[in-house]
């Protein structure tokens, strides 16, 4: 299959790993033309970065939607003209033979609507691999885990699809934050999501982060995922580990009282949840939440 991929690239005042973001993609060794749509979101668009081939396109918009990621995304879509539509944040890397390996599992699996592969975490000088042992990703799945490995800049989706079914990123997500992981349940509750064998983008953490420290915002944008979707309560430990995030964000944040509210809501559903934990420590300044942050971004990990 050589289907045309439009590659949604939003940015923001990052030049230098978004020249980056763009060689690895435009450098794809995919037979099918690559349209690459470069968003630019609160900033001045770099028009030089424009490329009229029509087999390797690169193209640049500004964000005509709700500012930041989840409205840069759906610029982007809406003006992706290819069957297949991937995103690719402005700071990670595509690896050699991501997109060809994605291809060719779409077009063996019609049923599916959505693709993904591993990442590997860039963070510190250090490399750490992450992938799934399994070929098939199915809500249950995601109810119970956030699958971090199912990294947006993985996603390789039907455009058709996309826009006619699954939809368009939700812009009501409090600071776009963990906008992915509810394009990822919508996604699901459709169909299972495809995903291909290796560890093929690289996926960089560091402190520039936008999210870093936005400790409210995450707070209150997890709580808008519990919300909508009731299905977490059919899964005590998915629910669970949702809700001792936002307990660690209320400790991060500084507010003891809301945080140990929290807690007590995260060990009713699971006490085996270690997050309750980690937040209780913090909330109690037994340890500070950028320590606790550091070690697990050392192993490839979260909150």
């Amino acid at each position: 299959m050589t289907a045309k991929v439009s590659v949604v690239v939003p940015t923001r005042n990052r030049p230098e790993l978004l020249a980056k973001a763009l060689d690895a993609i435009l450098g794809q060794e995919y037979p099918g033309p690559i349209e690459v749509i470069v968003v630019f979101d609160q900033s001045e668009p770099d028009l030089s970065l424009r490329r009229d081939d029509p087999h390797r396109e690169v193209r640049v918009i500004t964000n005509a939607r709700t500012q930041g990621l989840a409205g840069g995304r759906n610029t982007g879509i809406g003006a992706a003209t290819g069957e297949l539509v991937a995103f690719c944040d402005d700071d990670d890397e595509w690896l050699p033979g991501k997109l060809a390996a994605q291809v060719a599992l779409l077009d063996a699996r019609p049923e599916s609507e959505l693709c993904c592969i591993g990442v590997v975490i860039d963070y510190d000088g250090r490399d750490v691999e992450r992938t799934l042992g399994k070929d098939s990703i199915t809500l249950p799945d995601l109810l119970r885990d956030r699958l971090t490995e199912l990294h947006p800049s993985t996603f390789l989706f039907r455009r058709a699809a996309l826009v006619d079914g699954i939809g368009l990123v939700d812009e009501n997500i409090p600071g776009s934050y963990a906008e992915d992981y509810e394009l990822l349940l919508r996604a699901a509750r459709r169909a299972p999501i495809a995903n291909a064998p290796g560890a093929l983008v690289r996926v960089r953490w560091h402190r520039q982060s936008y999210f870093t420290a936005r400790w409210a915002t995450i707070a209150e944008a997890l709580q808008w995922l519990l919300e909508r979707y009731p299905e977490f309560d059919s899964a005590p430990r998915g629910h669970a580990r949702i809700t001792g995030q936002i307990a660690f964000a209320q400790a991060a944040g500084g507010h003891r009282k809301d945080a140990i509210r929290w807690v007590r809501k995260t060990i009713r559903h699971s006490p085996r949840e270690a997050r309750s934990y980690l937040a209780l420590a913090v909330a109690t300044r037994l340890v500070s939440a950028d320590s606790v942050l550091r070690k697990l971004h050392k192993r490839g990990r979260g909150i």
